[in-house]
């Protein structure tokens, strides 16, 4: 039996999988080895482990996750090795569960878009280039922080349709002022400025104006990220991630601005993870 794990900063999503079915799914918290000790990890998966199961079983745990650098693997296995004690491990960072899920054995240009933003070429085995997105802070251009770090600077500084800034403004009930201490004083402000972004598919979705953020941020993950790797345009655009998945239709008319042709768009790698390895 093998164990997929999707490691995300705030749950893991797992699934076991034997004889190419998916028997169980279940999940826990959310493990970075860069901020969590492998002791904090093997005490939290144990009390999320559902019962009724031999974990002697599983013969392979997959897990991916952001913080999940060559340097940091061990900490991942030595936390995973009491609770599958006959496992082998197979241990990587988000990116890679990403381009295995959408590209599996073939290689090609594969994105995250979800809260932040990744990107890379992949050749089937291997991420073979990767443009550092920077982070919240310096870049994530596409991402959902991006988008809402934008709509909360035009509410703030009145650039809004009228209307629209009403509809924000009832929506969140803050003021400016108390949105920028927001920010400033939010242990993850990544994550808060990411929920914002789901405004623009409410009630507005569809606006002249959600249309021209929407349009406008994704220009720039392609200005400022995608254009610059080798013959991008030679590929077709796939993607991983919540923002990707539910602004599709912005995100693939300006990927064709660009001159890249739709590949796979989804929202969550799981299921492409499940195929890679039925292969």
């Amino acid at each position: 039996m093998i164990a997929i794990a999707d490691s995300g900063s705030s749950k893991t999503s797992w699934t076991l999988v034997k004889d190419g079915r998916v028997t169980f799914q279940f999940e826990s918290e959310g493990y970075n080895p860069c901020y969590n000790s492998r002791e904090e990890i093997t005490s939290s998966l144990r009390e999320s482990l559902p019962g009724g199961y031999d974990w002697n079983d599983i013969s392979l745990v997959a897990f991916y996750g952001a913080g999940c650098y060559e340097d940091k693997y061990r900490v991942i296995e030595y936390a995973l090795r009491p609770l599958f004690p006959k496992a082998r491990f197979d241990i990587a960072m988000d990116l890679m569960a990403s381009a295995r899920a959408l590209l599996g054995h073939e290689p090609g240009f594969a994105a995250i878009l979800g809260t932040g933003t990744n990107s890379c070429l992949y050749d089937g085995k291997k991420i073979t280039h990767n443009i550092d997105s920077m982070g919240f802070l310096l870049g994530d251009e596409g991402s959902g922080a991006y988008i809402g770090k934008r709509l909360l600077k035009d509410f703030i500084r009145g650039h809004m349709p009228v209307d629209i800034r009403e509809s924000f403004y009832h929506s969140y009930r803050l003021s400016p002022d108390e949105l920028v201490d927001r920010v400033y004083s939010d242990p993850m402000p990544n994550r808060y400025c990411a929920s914002f972004a789901r405004f623009l598919s409410g009630e507005q979705a569809g606006s002249e104006y959600a249309e021209h953020v929407k349009q406008d941020c994704f220009r720039d993950f392609f200005k400022n990220i995608v254009v610059h790797y080798p013959d991008y345009s030679t590929y077709r655009f796939n993607c991983v991630g919540s923002i990707g998945w539910v602004f599709k239709e912005a995100l693939v008319s300006v990927a064709k601005e660009f001159g890249m042709e739709e590949g796979k768009i989804i929202r969550a790698p799981m299921e492409g993870l499940i195929a890679y390895y039925q292969l």
